[in-house]
C-alpha cells in the first residue's frame, strides 16, 4: 500500500486514499468515509459478514500512516478489558517494598503511597484509553469492531466516550484527547444498536457488491486467479446470494476461494473441483450439503449459459 498521511479533501480523493489501499470503494461510500473525517465524526458501518467493514479501518491507518488500535467486542466485555483496569501485582510490590523500608509509618505515610500506587505508572491502558494519547504520528484509527457483540451496558458506557472523546478514571483524573481519533464502528446487525449511539455517528450500510465490482476487487485481491477463473468464481457466487442459505458467502469468502482455487492450478470452474472447495466458501454444513451435486451443476450450467449467450450478442 502506498502513503498518503494528508486527510483527503474531495470525496475524489477519499476514492483515490480506498483505492491506494487495494479497497474498491462506490462512489456513496467514499462521500460517507469523506464527511465522517472531515466532520471528526465517527464512521458506523453495518452490514453481513465479510464484505469488508474491517479492511476499511485497516486501509485508512494504512494509508494515512496512523496507528491502528483495534477494540474486538464480545459478549461480557467490560471497562476493565476495554479501557483501564490497575496492575495490581506491581501495586502489591510497591505497597511491600515501602512496608519493608518503613515508608507507610503514619497517616500522611500510608496516603502518600495511595497517591503513588493509584498513578499514571501502575495504570494498564486499554485500547479506549489508548485511543485518546497524542501521538507524533496523528490521531490512531480506532476500530470498535462488531459492536453488537457487546451487552447494552458498555454500548451506554461507549456512548460517553464518543460524545466528548475522554475517560474519567476516578483515582487519577480526565484523560481527554488533544485531537480525536479517527473512528470507525462495525456492526453486523445481530441485534440493534441504540439510536442514541448512531445519532452520534455517521452511518453507512455495506451491501454485498455487484458483480462488476466484485470482479475488481478480485482483480486486485487474488489477481494469481486467471481473469476466466475471476469472471467465473464471482457468476457462481452473484447466483449463490439468491439462494436462501444460512449464511451466505461474503466478499472475504469470494477472496479466499478465488485464491485457493488457484492454489489448485484451476483454470474455469468445474464440477468436481467445486465441490471439493465448498468449505473455503460456505461456513455451514448444512449450506454445504444444499449447494453441493445437483444444486452445485444447476447454477454452474446456468452461468455458463449466460455466458454463452452473453458472447453471441457481443459478436
Amino acid at each position: 500500500m502506498s502513503k498518503i498521511t494528508a486527510l483527503p479533501n474531495s470525496v475524489d480523493a477519499t476514492e483515490t486514499l480506498l483505492a491506494a489501499g487495494a479497497y474498491v470503494a462506490d462512489r456513496s461510500l467514499a462521500t460517507a468515509l469523506y464527511l465522517a473525517l472531515k466532520l471528526g465524526r465517527p464512521l458506523f458501518l453495518e452490514g453481513e459478514a465479510g464484505v469488508g467493514k474491517t479492511e476499511i479501518a485497516k486501509v485508512l491507518a494504512e494509508c494515512l500512516d496512523r496507528d491502528l488500535i483495534r477494540l474486538q467486542c464480545y459478549e461480557g466485555l467490560d471497562v476493565s478489558s476495554a479501557v483501564y483496569e490497575w496492575n495490581y501485582a506491581r501495586q502489591m510490590i510497591e505497597i511491600r517494598l515501602a512496608e519493608a523500608t518503613g515508608d507507610t509509618g503514619g497517616r500522611t505515610g500510608r496516603a502518600a503511597l495511595t497517591r503513588d500506587v493509584f498513578s499514571e505508572e501502575f495504570l494498564i491502558k486499554r485500547p479506549l484509553l489508548q485511543a485518546l494519547e497524542p501521538r507524533d504520528s496523528g490521531p490512531p484509527v480506532l476500530l470498535i469492531d462488531e459492536l453488537d457483540r457487546t451487552d447494552e451496558p458498555f454500548e451506554a458506557f461507549l456512548l460517553e466516550v464518543l460524545s466528548d472523546f475522554q475517560i474519567t478514571i476516578p483515582e487519577i483524573g480526565v484523560f481527554g484527547a488533544d485531537r480525536p481519533p479517527i473512528v470507525v464502528i462495525t456492526s453486523n446487525r445481530t441485534r440493534e444498536i441504540h439510536d442514541a449511539l448512531k445519532r452520534r455517528c455517521f452511518y453507512y450500510w455495506v451491501d454485498y457488491p455487484d458483480a462488476e465490482r466484485e470482479l475488481e476487487i478480485l482483480g486486485k485481491k487474488a489477481p494469481e486467479a486467471g481473469e476466466a477463473l475471476r469472471r467465473d468464481v464471482v457468476a457462481f457466487i452473484q447466483k449463490l446470494r439468491d439462494v436462501d442459505l444460512f449464511k451466505l458467502p461474503g466478499v472475504a469468502e469470494s477472496i479466499d476461494w478465488a485464491q485457493a482455487l488457484a492454489q489448485l492450478d484451476v483454470v474455469a470452474l468445474e464440477p468436481d473441483t467445486l465441490n471439493a472447495t465448498l468449505g473455503t466458501l460456505l461456513k455451514y454444513q448444512d449450506d454445504i450439503e444444499r449447494i453441493r451435486g445437483s444444486e452445485a451443476m444447476r447454477i454452474l450450467d446456468e452461468i455458463r449459459t449466460e455466458a454463452s449467450l452473453n458472447r453471441v450478442r457481443g459478436s
